[in-house]
């Protein structure tokens, strides 16, 4: 007993150092395929987006509650979640798959022998089934690829939360702008169906022509007309907030009053070096290329022998009684060598579909990296940009106001046309919708700042 389990320690520790070979090609990360710089200049001064949690960066508490609702409801994020616990099953099997699988076998046979007798054969004991001894590393290869497919879907679950995040936000910024415009409309709607009924009695007096209440009549509709678009909107961006939540809005849901009283911190961009290292989509694309490159030493393998050990340990008897019996115990090990000879190209092809995987992974990786670039580029571009255009946008809605009281004015004394005083409430209107509008953009940009930077998960 002692002499064949000394046997048995000895194989197993023979197979353990031959199983340190492996033919995965040495990796080497591609080099980024972008300049060095940001094409716009940005400041580096602050705390980096990936360091600044998503509860520092957003300030209102209405947009946390909802971000908090999302990241407990969300269903997309359910699924990265539950694609972790599934790629990590497949790595425990991958895993599984170098050690040998040891089996409870219990037997019992019972055949007519050549004197006109029956008999009897019965066995029990432990079995270890195809047990592969990974001289070339086929088995470890399988394996390593397996985790970094793990690897790169617990990638893949922060990236859909940094989106998820983001995309919250941006919904909720759209509906401040919604309620913003609707408060606004209804104003409007309410100073034209005004003027619009005091041009009827100036009408019906004789003081006005019908063309002046035509064109009052037009711009009070026109006022309806965007009120119901405005509505609408809401609604439409209601139910798309209420799908990111994973559950509908709280009751009574208010969102700020206006863009204006919302206000996110700068951020700093390093370069993109030590920028797009840190996303976790281009973390997740590179995972992959590590298991594309692994699965080349899996391929490269199945070209050499491959060597299974099967063994058992056990009892066998012609009676039942005699199981576990002195000189009843026994073992086998049989050991198996196969080596490809003829296989009509497939190993070949294996070969040549793993290369080719791995290619297919460094193109996906370096795109990875060239969209996360475009990404940072084009919001630091809007953040350079944008509060220029808000306050330009803000001076020219001001410029209307003051024309609009002008044209009143003149008008009243009849000085002016009808026709300039109506020109001037509709400038005035549309520079008041532009204005909310630039801010919702230069507020989302921010926020596609802060994502594209890595923001919204911190290590």
């Amino acid at each position: 007993m002692s002499v064949n389990f000394k046997t048995l320690q000895i194989a197993a520790a023979a197979a353990a150092l031959l199983a340190g070979c492996s033919m995965i090609p040495a990796y080497d990360r591609p080099g980024a395929p972008v300049p060095d710089s940001w094409p716009t200049p940005a400041t580096t001064a602050g705390t980096a987006a990936a360091d600044l949690e998503w509860q520092s960066f957003f300030g209102d508490e209405r947009l946390k509650q909802l971000i908090a609702t999302a990241l407990t409801n969300n269903r997309d994020l359910r699924v990265a979640v539950l694609n972790i616990e599934q790629a990590r099953a497949q790595y425990n099997i991958r895993d599984a798959d170098r050690f040998p699988t040891v089996a409870l076998a219990v037997t019992g046979s019972r055949t007519p022998n050549s004197s006109g007798g029956i008999t009897s054969l019965y066995s029990a004991g432990l079995a270890v089934t195809a047990w592969e001894i990974d001289l070339f590393g086929r088995v470890a290869s399988l394996s390593q690829a397996a985790l970094a497919q793990y690897l790169a879907t617990e990638e893949g679950r922060k990236a859909t939360k940094i989106s998820l995040i983001a995309s919250v936000a941006n919904g909720y910024l759209s509906l401040v702008a919604d309620e913003e415009m609707l408060a606004l409309t209804q104003q409007t709607l309410v100073t034209r169906e005004e003027s619009l009924r005091l041009t009827k009695l100036r009408f019906d007096n004789g003081v006005s022509s019908e063309l002046d209440f035509s064109q009052a009549l037009s711009l009070a509709e026109g006022a309806r007309v965007a009120l119901a678009q405005f509505s609408r909107q809401r609604a439409q961006d209601q139910n798309a907030l209420a799908l990111l939540l994973g559950s509908p809005l709280p009751p009574g849901f208010r969102a700020a009053a206006t863009t204006e009283s919302l206000s996110l911190p700068q951020l700093p961009a390093a370069t993109p070096s030590e920028v797009l290292v840190r996303r976790p989509d281009i973390r997740q694309a590179e995972q992959l290329l590590i298991s594309a490159n692994a699965n080349i030493g899996a391929a490269r393998a199945a070209f050499f022998p491959r060597i299974s050990l099967t063994g058992g340990i056990g009892s066998a008897s012609g009676e039942l009684s005699g199981l576990f019996k002195g000189g009843s115990w026994g073992w086998t090990v049989v050991p198996q060598l196969v080596q490809p000879i003829f296989d009509a190209g497939r190993n070949e092809a294996g070969l040549r579909s793993a290369n080719t995987g791995r290619d297919i992974a460094v193109a996906q990786y370096e795109k990875a990296i060239q969209s996360a670039f475009r990404e940072v580029a084009d919001a630091l571009a809007g953040n350079a940009t944008l509060g220029d255009q808000v306050l330009a946008q803000s001076n020219v809605a001001l410029a209307e106001a003051r024309r609009f009281s002008l044209s009143d004015l003149r008008y009243k004394n009849g000085v002016a046309s009808y026709l300039d005083l109506l020109d001037a409430q509709r400038s005035l209107f549309a520079a008041q919708l532009l204005l909310v509008q630039t801010r919702l953009a230069q507020l989302q940009n921010q926020v596609l700042l802060y994502k594209a930077l890595g923001g919204g998960w911190k290590q």
